[in-house]
């Protein structure tokens, strides 16, 4: 069992209220550490920098409670038969207490942020500590103010991180937090703040290094800065460059996007509209900070005539929306990356978590299948909406924004940037089991995978992660990808209703354990992820693409393009062209429109990159020519 405040004796009391009455009294004044005039980042508990192998604590209560657990925002499982603990806990046996990090190298220590643990039912976190620091984890030197060792005060809740600086920067390797009193049972989580003094050898290596994206701006923005730099960018490229909003949020911010493209201004007949979106979830500002380093990065390459962005800008209406939820975002950014926590902005002002507020058609397409009403009485594709959407309370202004942006463009390919874990998830998100017990399978399932591994391949650490996920529990997935509805099934996602009822097949990326990286990190993360975002992109090129018109030469909208053997159409555009994704093969296509007799053709998707076209031209059916005839001999008739 963890330990409780039961075991504490009288004396240790009496001592611990001394020093809380001191610490309350105390000056606070901080000096900067020497080796950096900005604040220090975090050495990386969240982030995964820290390994496993670097934590050490006095006791444990038991196995899934080790100190592995103790990283900044782990989540915890009640699951009896996998269970992960939220935290750190110690066993309650012991008298002393502490947690131990071995940063490898001399320190600058300046912060130490605590947290509670995750847990449904308890509320267990540590409301004081004291701090040990050495050089070699023997002799141990604890913070002191002249007169006593120097109490800090912990949290009061088990959810919310608390910052405490340190008045004067520690120079050390290792950090021990010695816990003095806690709510319920000993647990915590945390992240240590430090400036790691630099290795000669290092600061050598590192004036060699060559920087390709001075020209990038590697920050965290708040809402304003974001809307500054989208107009920047528009006006440094405003030939390609097209800023949009496609709504308002709750509190009536703007949710923006831009448009990247030779003809920003509209569709292109025979181009295809792509998206990347970010910030459903205020808190995950990973993915906002790289839309907005994408979208420099693509005005700037295509200026300096970079072929290979002048083949995307030129070939693709790329449409990218950093902050689709900007309330949690301005509710995120406040409170910043070290201090927000898991759910912090999570929702929209009204408390509605965006990603999975869309209609569930699933559940429509299933039971209609079950019946075997599916394709003949119940499409398989262009699902209609319950017809109450705008007037639907337990759908969210941002979502209704969301779902009339979908449908106002011609998307083929999309993707969401999400945060907390390490993976490409695809859909199906939802969950229902066939019989046997197996979940549905979406249609295009290979088309799925090969999108998912397209972008996890490419990122640079996403396949690599030997520590399987951010929380201990199995993905169910392998190379960095995964299927939702096997991982952690949604019913009502963004991702399934796209699918559903447009053209456009959208997944998830997550880019990280750690959902708000510290500032310094941003440059990394994109490296990390530049290539994989460009190469994604050019999967909107992959399998087949036309125009469908009549014999006039007129463009058939809403025509729909049948694939024989995957059971899922798409339909053409208004201006009559249309995109199917598809893996390479050959493929018997049919189109059908209303009034018109079917054609069906044999269409080839090769290895090399670029679709292949494969238009049709629709002669008039018989039936609509008789039903003309008709119709003029009853006017005729009539007059």
């Amino acid at each position: 069992r963890p330990v409780s405040l039961q075991h504490i004796s009288h004396s240790h009391l009496q001592k611990l209220k001394e020093a809380e009455e001191r610490a309350r009294n105390r000056p606070r004044v901080f000096k900067e550490p020497k080796s950096k005039s900005t604040s220090c980042p975090p050495l990386g508990m969240e982030s995964r920098k820290i390994e496993p192998d670097q934590l050490s604590a006095s006791s444990v209560s038991q196995y899934s409670f080790a100190p592995q657990r103790a990283r900044l925002n782990m989540q915890g499982s009640d699951d009896e038969e996998n269970m992960r603990g939220g935290g750190w806990c110690a066993n309650s046996e012991d008298k002393n207490h502490w947690f131990e990090i071995d940063a490898r190298r001399e320190t600058e220590f300046t912060a130490v942020v605590t947290q509670g643990r995750n847990s449904l039912n308890e509320s267990d976190f540590v409301k004081s500590y004291f701090l040990a620091f050495s050089n070699d984890s023997r002799e141990w030197t604890t913070i002191h103010d002249g007169y006593t060792d120097w109490l800090f005060f912990g949290n009061s809740d088990k959810d919310t991180p608390l910052m405490n600086q340190l008045a004067v920067p520690v120079l050390a390797r290792f950090i021990r937090i010695i816990p003095q009193s806690w709510n319920g049972s000993l647990c915590m989580r945390l992240e240590v703040l430090g400036c790691p003094v630099p290795d000669p050898v290092d600061v050598q290596y590192r004036q060699n290094e060559v920087t390709p994206v001075d020209y990038l701006e590697f920050k965290h923005h708040s809402y304003s800065d974001m809307v500054s730099l989208m107009k920047s960018v528009n006006a440094e490229c405003p030939n390609i460059t097209k800023v949009y909003s496609l709504g308002r949020s709750s509190k009536g911010l703007d949710i923006l996007a831009i448009v990247i493209s030779g003809n920003p201004t509209e569709h292109e007949i025979g181009e295809p509209e792509f998206r990347f979106t970010a910030g459903l979830h205020g808190n995950e500002a990973a993915g906002r900070e790289m839309i907005l380093l994408l979208m420099q990065y693509l005005c700037k390459e295509y200026k300096d005539r970079n072929p290979r962005v002048q083949r995307l800008v030129e070939g693709i209406r790329i449409h990218l929306a950093p902050s689709l939820n900007p309330d949690g975002h301005v509710e995120a950014f406040e409170v910043g990356s070290e201090l927000s926590g898991w759910t912090t902005g999570h929702f929209t002002e009204d408390g509605f978590d965006i990603f999975q507020n869309f209609p569930d058609l699933n559940s429509i397409l299933w039971d209609a299948e079950d019946k075997g009403m599916v394709p003949k009485l119940t499409p398989n594709h262009h699902m209609p909406i319950p017809e109450n959407l705008e007037t639907n309370i337990s759908i969210a202004v941002e979502t209704k924004a969301i779902i009339s942006w979908m449908r106002n463009y011609p998307f083929v390919l999309g993707a969401n940037f999400q945060g907390g874990e390490a993976i490409v998830a695809y859909p199906f998100d939802s969950l229902r089991l066939n019989k046997p017990d197996e979940p549905r399978v979406i249609a295009d399932e290979s088309l799925f995978r090969w999108l998912a591994v397209s972008y996890a391949s490419t990122h640079l650490t996403m396949t690599r992660d030997l520590h399987g996920s951010c929380h201990g529990d199995t993905t169910a997935g392998q190379h960095g990808i995964v299927n939702r509805a096997k991982w952690k099934p949604i019913t009502g996602s963004m991702n399934d209703f796209s699918y559903l009822h447009t053209n456009s097949f959208e997944l998830s990326i997550f880019l990280g354990c750690d959902k708000f990286p510290h500032q310094s990190e941003l440059a990394n993360e994109w490296e990390k992820n530049r290539e994989a975002m460009l190469i994604f992109m050019e999967q909107v090129h992959r399998g087949i693409r036309g125009i469908v018109k009549d014999q006039q030469g007129n463009p058939i909208a809403n025509a729909t393009v049948s694939v024989e053997g995957i059971n899922h159409d798409v339909t053409t555009a208004l201006t009559g062209d249309y995109w199917r994704l598809l893996n390479p093969g050959e493929y018997r296509v049919t189109v059908r429109a209303e009034g018109f007799s079917p054609v069906t053709k044999l269409c080839v998707v090769g290895y090399q990159s670029g679709a292949t076209t494969c238009s049709f031209n629709l002669a008039k059916s018989n039936w609509d020519r008789i039903k003309q005839v008709r119709h003029f001999h009853a006017e005729m008739t009539k007059t």
